[in-house]
């Protein structure tokens, strides 16, 4: 494989998540209106502020920049296209689905036909990412969380055929370990598997993606597909709760529960995963750590346990640098109740199955 200058590729940053959310579809609205209001127009950095100014007004932010990433992500994701142009043939239909599940398919359509992470309002690039892994995920039959990351590594402009083979694969995620890539790169990471769970006829069981006819197929008829989604309301009571329990242990602080930091944002981390977990166990507050954004990524694809004395315990998938700055962390008693131990040891079979997988 050619060396690459691996920090090149797959930049996916986005101000929302939540597709379906008043603040992704309302932004969307305006910038289509805007675009609409001011067809045949040449693009220009004034017409450009114009758009900024009219989003932060209806959807304030701290600054510009997190404005031009919300007008951004809309590029990357393939609704809308450069300079502001034109917008997707199935952007107003997805505006107008009147259900999630609508919405979900036209998004699938979308993002499969225009997504190009790389792209933005003033930079363009014909990398679309998604037609990309989707057929790589055709060529390999399913795609662990871990080769979905090493395939932000890929350099897709390169690659002729359209996606890579397993051998290839298995060298990017080899190159994705010595990089530290997970830990460093944790946000896009994070960005690019919600909105894959999003998409019609691709499923992740146990963290694997595949087809859904595939899963079907291998797991059985049987196989409940993971079409579940999380309660909302439930979901932020478990959080909540959480939260609680870190004020309670940490005299009134949210604090990351492994490195006692008062990061501005805190993840609710589920030890037995989401997906695994029946009704009482996926909302049980003792299925959880409260985590930071990086401690999450390393715990939720397998890469760190811990054992039932809070020692951090370490993938053989990790770098040596990651565990030896990783090290001397560990999980307090008071957090370590019974109940919690049991989900910790589950998590770690997790780890073990996975690690003799690689």
């Amino acid at each position: 494989m050619p060396q690459q200058n691996y920090e090149n590729y797959w930049k996916l940053t986005v101000e929302y998540t939540d597709i379906h959310g008043d603040r992704f579809r309302g932004t969307l609205q305006l910038i289509t209106d805007f675009i609409d209001e001011h067809s045949g127009e040449e693009f220009s950095t004034e017409l450009y502020s114009d758009l900024q100014d009219i989003v932060n007004q209806n959807y304030p932010k701290t600054d510009m920049g997190s404005v031009r990433k919300s007008i951004n992500q809309f590029v990357k994701l393939g609704f809308i296209n450069y300079h502001l142009q034109s917008y997707h043939s199935n952007t107003k239909d997805f505006l107008e689905a009147r259900t999630n599940k609508k919405r979900n398919t036209l998004f699938s359509k979308i993002v499969y036909s225009n997504a190009k992470f790389n792209s933005g309002v003033t930079v363009n690039h014909n990398w679309s990412q998604i037609n990309f892994l989707i057929k790589t995920l055709i060529e390999v039959g399913k795609l662990s969380k871990e080769e979905i990351l090493a395939l932000m590594l890929v350099d897709i402009s390169t690659i002729e055929k359209g996606f890579i083979n397993q051998e290839e694969l298995n060298s990017y995620v080899s190159d994705a370990r010595d990089l530290g890539f997970v830990e460093r790169k944790y946000n896009q990471i994070g960005y690019l598997t919600n909105f894959l769970k999003k998409l019609d006829d691709v499923v992740f069981v146990r963290d694997e993606l595949y087809f859904e006819e595939d899963a079907k197929r291998i797991f059985g008829e049987e196989l409940e597909i993971p079409t579940r989604r999380r309660d909302p309301y439930m979901h932020l009571l478990y959080k909540n709760q959480l939260f609680e329990e870190s004020e309670l242990i940490y005299e009134n602080h949210r604090l990351c529960m492994l490195e006692k930091l008062e990061y501005p944002v805190l993840i609710a981390s589920h030890i037995k995963p989401f997906i695994d977990s029946n009704e009482d166990e996926a909302y049980d507050p003792n299925n959880g750590l409260l985590l930071s954004r990086t401690i999450d990524s390393l715990f939720d694809l397998k890469y760190i346990s811990f054992s039932d004395e809070g020692e951090m315990l370490f993938s053989n998938r990790i770098a040596e640098d990651v565990k030896e700055f990783w090290q001397d962390y560990r999980l307090e008693n008071n957090i370590l109740n019974d109940e919690r131990k049991n989900y910790l040891a589950y998590h770690r079979n997790l780890m073990t199955e996975r690690d003799a997988r690689a």
